[in-house]
């Protein structure tokens, strides 16, 4: 009886965490992280402050998790779309056009995009970045240096400007008004991968 009540309990944090994370990112997205209260976040969840304060000691910390969940999913969703490719550049740049395309989602742009530089400072932020999708683009661009599609290079200063390029690219796109831009903004980003592979023959 003490196990089941154990698992019982343990369900509720994770069911109490999980509404918590939920109605968080839902009001990030809404309204930005400036706007939202922890009052309002506890009452969209249906818990207590005190039950927050359990699993995230303040709202800095659930948005920090909200944050790494978003990354987290980009992330996802960009492997996805480049291991569906055979060749190691077709994944490459179906990778990199897939994050531009979902990061162009409201939600995307204003939790990972606007608000996580601002609400954690750039280091962290970076930091958490590079841990993410930077680490993911690093370890492609290696992988084409040593089977020489890229030219023999230093890697790091290469994935730091391409992944600079694509996040300004996507900050861009969130205050576009044009559908017609991010399609531009994929035949561009095309455009310029396109200048990193070394000509055979």
């Amino acid at each position: 009886m003490q196990g089941q009540g154990q698992g019982t309990r343990a369900r509720q944090r994770e069911q109490t965490q999980q509404a918590l994370l939920r109605e968080g990112r839902r009001l990030f997205a809404e309204v930005g992280y400036g706007a939202v209260s922890l009052a309002e976040i506890v009452a969209a969840a249906g818990v207590t402050k005190g039950a927050l304060y359990h699993h995230f000691d303040s709202k800095t910390a659930l948005f920090r998790a909200v944050l790494r969940d978003v990354q987290e999913e980009v992330g996802v969703r960009v492997a996805e779309v480049a291991d569906a490719r055979d060749d190691s550049w077709d994944q490459l740049v179906a990778g990199c056009q897939e994050f531009i395309t979902a990061t162009t989602a409201p939600d995307i742009q204003r939790i990972m995009l606007v608000d996580g530089p601002a609400v954690l400072g750039w280091n962290e932020w970076r930091t958490m970045d590079e841990a993410s999708s930077a680490r993911h683009l690093t370890e492609a661009l290696a992988a084409l240096v040593d089977e020489g599609v890229i030219a023999a290079q230093p890697v790091a200063p290469l994935a730091h400007l391409l992944s600079g390029a694509m996040n300004e690219a996507a900050l861009w796109l969130a205050t576009s008004a044009d559908p017609a831009d991010l399609a531009d903004t994929r035949a561009a980003l095309g455009r310029l991968l396109d200048g990193l592979r070394v000509l055979s023959g």
